[in-house]
């Protein structure tokens, strides 16, 4: 191309300079996403890897900027940070991360507690000191930084570490806490967080279990109780001094709440965590001392267990939102990793992102804020993405904190997967700042001098900063309460008024000011009022809460119920039966903290109600008497369960029944069923699923009921109620379901518990057609108990019956957990004649346990021992580009019948419907390559060995202290009372084969992942 220059001069106004440079600022800003997106495709997947590029991958909010302010070799594997009041980054780095599971490589020195520091101001790090690093300290989730005192969060401990001298290492260290499960796991203890009431804040997932201090002994909660499985389930949310004491439980019920984020009024926010692949994962406002509904409060039964009132959604059934005693969830944000969350209460970044959330969710790449509105007694809540990871799935935020200066930082893991303990990379991790644009990192020193410069201090968007200054205010005491007195009484800003408050609130005048706060006029000052209230005797605030009881702020009425609870008071029943008077019929928030405030006094706080004279025929009646639990009750609730409605509507009423603990309910539901529900079998049906199953063994009226609803009900239906109670003279007729092929699988597992169904099934078979002995294998194929087993090997071994019967029966004979054991112990014995090997090995051909399947087909001679076809390295399967319409018939033969995209498919491991959205190409071929090295929480492997010597594998869905359930391979159910079992082992395998993958030919494994990154949230 020839370059013509211009030989004279041209000359432009102002007005078309300014023109021309508009245009062309606007064009480079909607060009920039464009090129970005160009420069990125234009590498390859290593240098798409490489720090240098880590921005290229990223969305920013349009009003932010983000820079890259740490990163690999400097740090590797952040799991947690905070930041300093001298804007210094602390680190807690998990190298070592679940080495048994995943067998990465380990430091043999510990992993390590890093302090990250721009010391010259460019917006990098350059410098970094190891604070500590210990063989001891091995995937800690959790960092605080309290002045000279640093607590690490690591279970089974909570360790509080001194740098007495201020060097920057640590000098000596304590045990705070200890016993906490969930040693090597995501579940376990996380990261505490300063509250503005000068306490500190914690939770654990459901791993925790229990809390022990530094002599071993419980930790007593609020009630003097062991705080353990004992009286709280699952995940927990705590608060305590700074020293540890005065321990509080004020949340339970969790599956893996990550962090607790405090606002300055004293309210409680985080994210929780769905079995993977159920799009239900969580954000709540913790409502304290609330029940969050992960297992079933009165069984302990998982949220798949059938119930009456079962949600029709999955996402909301997970969570048990039917059942009364639940707190409400605020947002329900599909399928995700949540880790960190802060309460942004600076003013930095843009308004819309002032006193909200900002949460990090490692699975879809995002770090969001969830701006808040009130509604009624609760919260209504949208989603604002801050960053987004929209073209690099490696990007795995774990934590975000607030620096001095307002600005953000985010921690990020950076690993190709995330879950299941998988770890696809061990040498990476970055740290970003987020701020407007071309705001530079500066952190001022804040004098703590005097009481007025504390308080400017308290006033600091970052938490360390405040408490050193919350500590400053306590040490000057009576000398800074006029300066506290007018920041409470003057500042413009009702959180920084609120701050001021929880400083008084440490003051010999903290009463006065109490009453101040009662009658503000911002409810939230309120609500922070009744909080700090409740802390304290009654006696001291009663007449504070007759004024609330009248408040018109639904929010306000809704913390004076929860502050009521265990307050045995008459005065206090009365209070509360005024609240549940204004009880709209609607707000479930409202209606839960009546609950939560009721808890231990149902009996005088609803005869309280009751003394009213409350209309009965509200639905703010019915919703009071549905929540309760005592058999005061149960008169209005079987008057629901009379009336001429629905059924539909009815099914709340039934469902309440199981929480009221009375003897009366068995006869009242006989009474009903004989009479109310007579010839509506439906009704029947579930009335009687209510009745105490030895009411019935013993009532010969009951017996009667249950026989005629036996021919009533649904093939399904009828199953279930010949296994509960045992029916042995129903089983002909569930021999008849077998051959019809009617409820084959489950008809077979009753039949073999129901007395002489075994001998029957063997009797049927023997003397059978050949259609019959095929429905009879299929049936029993997947049991694996001596009975069923000695059948398919007698006629695998019977000469009399077809080829076709005996191979069948050959090909069946490792389908259950004890068949494969079966399968190995006959071909080592050479039980097995030439002719049937091949069939009997290929019985444990999809076997999850690789040793298995290697031994059996070791007896298949020299085909045995031909070599496997590899796959080609990981990054040449990255480097290929698949055919996405071809891999779904991939999936479809080699998946399906273990997963479910789009509700097809059969329900055993986790679904996939949006799996593209949470591994990126490289975690999906670990995950197939490698199944072992990421097992998803909530599908681990269990092993259970009945007494009488039979092995089943599987994952359980469902256990307490009676009960197991347990789904096999193939999706097939499993009941079990724990009293007839030997043992119960988890096993360190995934039920996906190892080796699946060699089934496929490459371009076959390369399509089906191709498919597999097209499955993304809607």
């Amino acid at each position: 191309m020839k370059l013509t220059l211009l030989k004279k001069p041209v000359f432009y106004s102002a007005t078309s300079l300014l023109a021309i440079f508009i245009a062309f600022s606007s064009f480079n800003k909607n060009q920039s996403a464009r090129w970005g997106q160009v420069l990125l495709d234009s590498l390859n997947e290593s240098q798409k890897r490489l720090s240098e590029n880590a921005l290229k991958g990223l969305k920013i909010h349009p009003e932010l900027e983000i820079t890259l302010f740490a990163s690999e070799p400097m740090l590797q594997n952040p799991t947690n940070m905070d930041i300093d009041a001298q804007g210094r980054i602390w680190v807690v780095e998990a190298y070592n991360y679940r080495p048994n599971i995943n067998g990465n490589p380990i430091n043999s020195q510990g992993d390590r507690v890093l302090i990250l520091e721009d010391t010259n101001g460019d917006g990098k790090a350059d410098s970094r000191k190891i604070f500590y690093q210990s063989p001891e300290l091995n995937a800690p989730l959790g960092i605080a930084v309290l002045d000279s005192m640093v607590i690490i969060s690591q279970s089974p401990y909570i360790w509080k570490m001194f740098d007495d001298n201020r060097d920057g290492k640590a000098d000596r260290k304590e045990i705070m806490f200890q016993g906490i499960g969930g040693e090597q796991h995501d579940h376990g203890a996380h990261t505490f967080t300063f509250g503005p009431d000068g306490k500190l804040y914690f939770n654990f997932g459901n791993e925790g279990g229990q809390l022990l201090n530094a002599q071993g002994k419980p930790v007593l909660d609020q009630d003097g109780d062991p705080i353990g499985p004992k009286k709280y389930k699952q995940g927990m949310v705590f608060r305590c001094n700074v020293d540890g004491s005065q321990v509080e439980v004020l949340g339970h019920n969790f599956r893996n709440n990550y962090e607790v984020a405090v606002d300055s009024y004293g309210g409680l926010w985080q994210s929780d965590n769905d079995d993977d692949g159920n799009k239900g994962v969580r954000i709540n406002f913790v409502m304290e001392h609330g029940n969050y509904g992960y297992r079933d409060e009165m069984s302990d039964a998982g949220w798949s267990a059938n119930r009456t009132n079962m949600e029709a959604e999955i996402p909301r059934r997970h969570w048990h939102l039917n059942d009364p005693g639940v707190v409400p969830n605020l947002l329900q944000t599909g399928s995700g990793s949540p880790t960190g969350m802060i309460l942004y209460e600076g003013n930095l970044l843009p308004a819309a992102f002032h006193n909200q959330m900002i949460h990090c969710d490692a699975g879809p790449n995002v770090v969001r804020s969830y701006p808040v509105k009130a509604q009624g007694a609760g919260f209504e809540a949208s989603i604002l993405p801050v960053v987004e990871g929209v073209n690099d799935q490696w990007f795995r935020p774990a934590d975000v904190t607030t620096a001095p200066d307002g600005s953000i930082f985010i921690a990020d893991w950076y690993d190709p997967g995330v879950g299941g303990h998988q770890a696809g990379d061990q040498t990476r991790g970055r740290i970003y700042r987020v701020a407007p644009k071309d705001h530079t990192y500066l952190v001022k020193a804040m004098p703590l001098d005097n009481p007025s410069k504390a308080i400017a201090a308290l006033e600091n968007p970052n938490l360390a900063q405040r408490y050193l200054a919350f500590k400053k205010l306590q040490t000057w005491g009576k000398l800074a309460e006029p300066v506290l007195e007018k920041a409470y009484l003057n500042n413009p800003n009702p959180r920084m008024k609120a701050r001021a408050f929880w400083a008084l609130m440490q003051t010999n005048q903290a009463q006065k000011y109490l009453k101040l706060a009662a009658q503000d006029a911002n409810p939230d000052i309120r609500m922070m009022a009744i909080r700090q209230a409740k802390r304290g005797n009654f006696s001291q605030w009663k007449s504070l809460a007759s004024q609330w009881v009248q408040d018109k702020n639904p929010q306000v009425r809704r913390e004076l119920a929860i502050a009521l609870r265990h307050i045995k008071d008459p005065q206090a029943d009365q209070i509360w039966a005024q609240l549940a008077q204004q009880h709209d019929g609607q707000d479930r928030w409202y209606l839960e903290a009546l609950g939560i405030g009721a808890d231990g006094d149902w009996n005088s706080r609803l005869s309280a109600y009751l003394g009213l004279k409350v209309n009965p025929n509200t639905l703010a009646f019915k919703d009071v008497v549905w929540r309760a639990r005592t058999e005061i009750a149960l008169p209005y609730i079987f008057t629901e369960l009379k009336s001429k409605v629905d059924l539909s509507q009815k099914l709340r009423y039934f469902r309440a029944l199981d929480f009221i603990p009375s003897d009366k309910k068995s006869n009242m539901l006989m009474e009903i069923i004989s009479s109310d529900f007579q010839g509506q079998t439906e009704a029947q049906l579930i009335g009687l699923r209510h009745i105490d199953p030895n009411y019935i063994a013993s009532n010969s009226d009951a017996k009667k009921v249950l026989r005629d609803l036996l021919n009533k009900t649904s093939e399904a239906d009828y199953l279930e109620l010949v296994e509960k109670y045992e029916l042995a003279e129903e089983k002909d007729k569930v021999l008849g379901m077998i051959l019809s092929g009617k409820q084959s699988r489950k008809a077979g597992t009753v039949l073999y518990k129901l007395t002489g169904g075994a001998e029957l099934v063997k009797q049927t078979f023997q003397k059978g057609s050949e259609e019959q002995q095929k429905a009879i294998i299929e049936s029993i194929r997947w049991i694996g108990q001596k009975q069923t087993l000695s059948l398919l090997f007698e006629a695998m071994n019977q000469q009399n019956l077809s080829m076709s019967i005996r191979k069948e029966a050959a090909r069946s004979l490792g389908n259950s957990g004890n068949g494969e054991n079966f399968v190995l112990d006959i071909l080592k014995n050479k039980q097995v004649s030439a002719e049937f090997i091949p069939s009997v090995v290929e019985s444990v051909s999809r076997t999850w346990r690789k040793a298995v399947r290697m031994e059996a087909n070791s007896y298949l001679g020299a085909v045995s021992q031909q070599a496997k076809t590899k796959h080609p390295d990981l990054n040449t399967l990255l480097g290929q580009k698949g055919n996405a319409q071809a891999g779904i018939k991939v999936f479809v033969d080699q998946c399906s019948m273990c997963h479910q995209v789009y509700n097809e498919g059969i329900d055993f491991g986790p679904k996939l419907s949006e799996i593209g959205s949470k591994l990126s190409k490289d975690g999906m071929y670990v995950s197939i390559l490698h199944p072992n090295a990421g097992i998803n929480f909530g599908y681990e492997t269990y092993e259970i060995t009945s007494k009488s010597g039979e092995t089943y594998q599987g994952i359980i869905t469902s256990k307490n202290e009676t009960d197991i359930i347990l789904k096999l391979p193939g999706g097939m159910v499993q009941n079990f009372k724990t009293s007839s079992l030997k043992s119960v082992k988890q096993l360190p395998h995934s039920m996906m084969p190892e080796g699946l993958a060699d089934a496929m030919s490459t371009p076959e494994l390369i399509n089906l992942v191709e498919y597999l990154t097209t499955l993304k949230k809607k």
